[in-house]
């Protein structure tokens, strides 16, 4: 049965100086019998290779692979030699060039199967590899590439594959970049916003032997092993005892301190601030005007909790402790995303805030200027002169002049109490203004958006109470008329089966129907004309709520971090990956007489090997593909019928809601803890995001 490897080959090792006898650490991934993939992590030295006792075996997240020698031809050894005479003559010194497996039978000395013996604290763990699962052996070759450069690309020799010698398969050497956090990671599909695809109803017959067939590879583990390479040569590292990866210079570290020492106290004021209004509220929460109040400005009630949550609890969020995020580049990407996505939206809310509440406090004058003419005109030009418009004989329609007139004075009466009303409140508006600015300022742009939502429902109530009773009279008009020509069809309407069945009305029943049918019918058009008008002005206000909420929903759930990342580094969202081929060779191998594990002689035979030599990249999302996820969670508490149930309900008298129903952040319990304590997690939060630069 011919066997297929592929080699995940790390792209610095490319152009690394190889050493007599390098060791490879990474990891096995076998999904089939005929399969086996090889993801190389790093490679290293055997005098730089930790002793077994360190915890090589049990501590690291990795397992070691196999050996690769460096394998020269005669040519290639001919112009080493000939550099190191050139050498000796000028003065520098050095070895002469020989033949690598000459090398290796001096110092290390050879096995019969070709592996070479390593020293003392790397042969145990060797053993136990081949006796487990898998063991390799690789040679470097000196090869020029697409590039045009020299390269040292490796070539299998043999494998220990389960107890067997195997050296007759199919390779395939894949060259990959190390994810680095920060730089690039790999993934196979659309990255963070997994979609699940619909399957048709009537699956096809070849659909239930699929489960059936073994796949080709198992790219997951293997891209899963791939963004661990990084991870596992700091762990290596760590284990040999050499210098940190990356560390702090003293001025990141200053600047750090004095970031976090600005940045929690700040945040500190902000915290005893909402613990003495959220001890107030606690204490006259039980009082009749609190209940009302709350039921009043319920919107702003809850973006206010939304907003103190997320100043409450943006150190916790921040605090970075998920060990999983250490272990893979793809899962702390993922971690430092959910990380940084509360503070940034938070500062962008902020930032808005800002800006628009500088624009009120400058412009108070003018917006309260134009607020009042706009109630006014509104007031006379629309409303007064809409009602005695309609009390007339309105587009030329003849309407009952008595109903007309009861529904007239109502409405002007409402609309006269109104104004009333906003006489003495309207010269006190520009201080609801310069506090809407102080809020927006403080707080973000949504909590005082969602306050304007409050008042506009607020200030318009009178046009809403009208509404409200037109849509009653409307409606129940309606639904006498509709009931009244069902009688008259010998039809009755069951409520149980939702259906109309045949029924044997009497006389007494019609002479009673005739007589109520023709008046409602011919008052129809009056009422009708009235709750057009009125309609009309209500969908106008509940569109502008609607609009207002729409827009606080976007500025939450827009990914302002993951925009910011994409602009500066679009390789951090992978999309799917694809292969560049470079070349396509056949050698031909002449292995020595070799021995299996379990001791019994065996030869190897010289056979055609095909190799295969690509390059692997990735995919990147468009800005698209990372906003639109995040919108539609927005949308998804929204029904698919919500539009065309309000143009029903719109037809039969009932009103429209003035909310969407989109989604918005949740809100986290109260927390309550010390001043200091919240100091030092503010603090600590900011010192461990400069940790990792």
């Amino acid at each position: 049965m011919r066997r297929n490897c592929r080699i995940w080959w790390p792209k610095q090792l490319l152009s690394k100086d190889p050493s007599l006898c390098d060791l490879l650490f990474g990891w096995f991934v076998s999904c089939s019998e005929a399969s086996l993939d090889i993801v190389v992590a790093f490679a290293s030295n055997q005098v730089s290779v930790p002793a077994p006792q360190s915890g090589l075996e049990e501590k690291s997240m990795f397992s070691l692979l196999g050996q690769c020698t460096a394998h020269l031809s005669n040519e290639q050894v001919s112009q080493n030699g000939m550099k190191e005479e050139q050498r000796k003559s000028s003065g520098l010194g050095g070895v002469s060039a020989m033949n690598s497996q000459d090398i290796c039978r001096q110092d290390y000395g050879e096995q019969r199967c070709g592996c070479q013996k390593l020293n003392l604290l790397v042969e145990g763990c060797k053993k136990a590899s081949i006796g487990s699962s898998y063991w390799c052996r690789l040679l470097y070759d000196y090869q020029v590439l697409s590039d045009k450069k020299n390269h040292w690309i490796p070539k299998l020799h043999h494998i220990h594959w389960n107890g067997q010698i195997v050296s007759q398969c199919d390779v395939h050497i894949i060259v990959y970049e190390t994810p680095v956090y920060g730089l690039h990671h790999f993934s196979l599909g659309v990255w963070g916003s997994p979609e699940l695809l619909k399957s048709p109803l009537k699956k096809p017959k070849w659909f239930d032997g699929l489960h059936e067939k073994q796949p080709l590879t198992d790219l997951d583990t293997v891209i899963l092993a791939i963004n661990s390479a990084s991870a596992a040569k700091i762990s290596f590292d760590r284990l040999e005892g050499s210098k940190r990866y990356c560390g702090k210079t003293f001025l990141v570290w200053t600047l750090g301190q004095i970031l976090a020492f600005f940045i929690a106290s700040l945040s500190t004021m902000f915290y005893i601030i909402l613990q003495f209004f959220h001890c107030i509220l606690s204490f006259g929460s039980q009082m009749w005007m609190y209940t009302a109040a709350a039921k009043a400005f319920s919107n702003a009630s809850v973006h206010m909790r939304i907003r103190c949550c997320q100043i409450l609890y943006w150190p916790v969020v921040l605090w970075d402790n998920d060990l999983r995020s250490q272990s893979s580049v793809e899962y702390a990407e993922k971690a430092a995303l959910n990380r940084h996505s509360m503070w940034s939206s938070l500062a962008v809310d902020v930032f808005l805030g800002h800006v628009i509440g500088l624009v009120f406090l400058f412009y108070a004058e003018s917006i309260n200027l134009w607020v009042l003419n706009f109630a006014s005109d509104l007031t006379n030009e629309l409303l007064r002169s809409g009602c005695v418009w309609l009390m007339g004989v309105p587009a030329g329609f003849k309407l009952n002049t008595e109903l007309a007139g009861v529904l007239g004075m109502v409405s002007l009466n409402a609309i006269q109490i109104w104004s009333t009303l906003w006489a003495y409140v309207g010269p006190l508006f520009i201080y609801f203004i310069k506090g809407l600015a102080i809020w927006a300022i403080l707080f973000g742009v949504t909590v005082p958006a969602s306050l304007l939502i409050d008042t506009i429902l607020i200030v318009t109530f009178h046009l809403s109470t009208l509404h409200w009773l037109i849509s009653i009279l409307y409606s129940q008009q309606l639904y006498t008329l509709a009931a009244l020509w069902r009688l008259f069809r010998g039809r009755k309407w069951n409520p149980l089966r939702q259906r109309l069945d045949s029924y044997d009305y009497t006389v007494k029943q019609h002479v009673v129907g005739s007589l109520l049918f023709a008046p409602l019918l011919l008052l129809l058009p009056t009422t009708s004309v009235f709750y057009i008008f009125l309609t009309i002005m209500n969908t106008i206000i509940s569109l502008t709520c609607i609009l207002i909420e729409l827009i606080i929903s976007l500025i939450h759930a827009t990914p302002y971090i993951k925009i910011i990342l994409w602009l500066v580094k679009r390789r951090r969202f992978p999309s799917g990956i694809w292969f560049e081929i470079v070349t396509c060779s056949n050698n031909y191998i002449h292995p020595p007489e070799s021995s299996s594990v379990d001791g019994s002689s065996s030869h190897f035979e010289g056979n055609m090997s095909a190799t295969l030599i690509t390059i692997l990249h990735g995919n990147f999302l468009s800005i698209g593909q990372i906003v639109l996820p995040h919108y539609r969670k927005v949308f998804s508490a929204v029904p698919g019928s919500y539009f065309p149930t309000a143009a029903f309900g719109v037809l039969t008298g009932k009103r429209i809601a003035s909310s969407l129903g989109v989604t918005f952040p949740p809100t986290m319990p109260w927390m309550s803890i010390p001043c200091k304590d919240y100091w030092f997690l503010c603090h600590n939060s900011i010192l461990a995001c400069f940790a990792d630069i």
